[in-house]
């Protein structure tokens, strides 16, 4: 029997968010488990969501898409971006999760957030972490637009017919955001919104906060 494919929006160091909407989700060997990135800063467990991931990689088929706060976090560590701006926006939280010593960061860990793609394509979705240039092919798309750009609210459905799913673009009502041939489940987990999972089967999703509350849903259908 085949798995699920499932998409978790912007963890963003939300630990026990994570922890809960794992646990009610039930991954099970056959499953594929896309993260669309941002899993650290900003939230107080960054290195505890990373050692989570690790984990569920070895129970699952785990994809890990890089977003725009990994980068900022592994240039500035290696040297290539100011170290001052990764830490004001997000970065405060994630170095002290590792006691305020970038030293203490596992090499596992680095490695962990090295390996983020920029993009993964299911059968009948595009999975990114912010956006797409329009008219720009896939393989060509910048760092700019994939992991820097935030929705208008006006894109249009991607050429392929694939239905993009992202993140990056907080949702601060706490639900995805549907606009046709889109949708967006960074669901404001490191404010006062939610951790989001996108069953990409039957969209349902399944969402939990740091609180360890828990609810599920629904995506609504858009019109023509």
């Amino acid at each position: 029997m085949p798995g699920r494919t499932l998409a978790i929006g912007d963890i963003h160091g939300c630990d026990t968010a994570l922890e809960t909407l794992l646990a009610a989700v039930s991954i099970v060997p056959e499953d594929t488990v896309v993260v669309l990135g941002d899993v650290v800063d900003r939230g107080p467990g960054s290195r505890q969501v990373v050692e989570r991931l690790l984990a569920l990689a070895g129970e699952c088929r785990l994809v890990f898409i890089l977003g725009n706060h990994e980068q900022m976090m592994l240039d500035s560590l290696a040297g290539r971006g100011p170290v001052q701006a990764w830490l004001r926006y997000g970065g405060m939280a994630t170095l002290s999760s590792y006691g305020d010593d970038p030293r203490q960061i596992p090499p596992a860990h680095l490695d962990f957030l090295r390996s983020g793609l920029d993009y993964w394509e299911a059968d009948s979705e595009l999975l990114i972490h912010a956006s797409l240039e329009p008219g720009v092919a896939l393989e060509r798309q910048t760092e700019e637009w994939l992991r820097w750009t935030h929705l208008s609210g006006h894109e249009t459905p991607h050429p392929s017919g694939k239905r993009v799913i992202c993140g990056h673009t907080p949702q601060m009502s706490g639900l995805p955001l549907v606009i046709p041939g889109w949708t967006c489940i960074d669901t404001f987990a490191c404010g006062t919104g939610w951790l989001t999972c996108l069953d990409l089967g039957d969209d349902s999703y399944d969402q939990a906060n740091q609180a360890g509350e828990f609810r599920s849903g629904r995506l609504e259908p858009v019109g023509p």
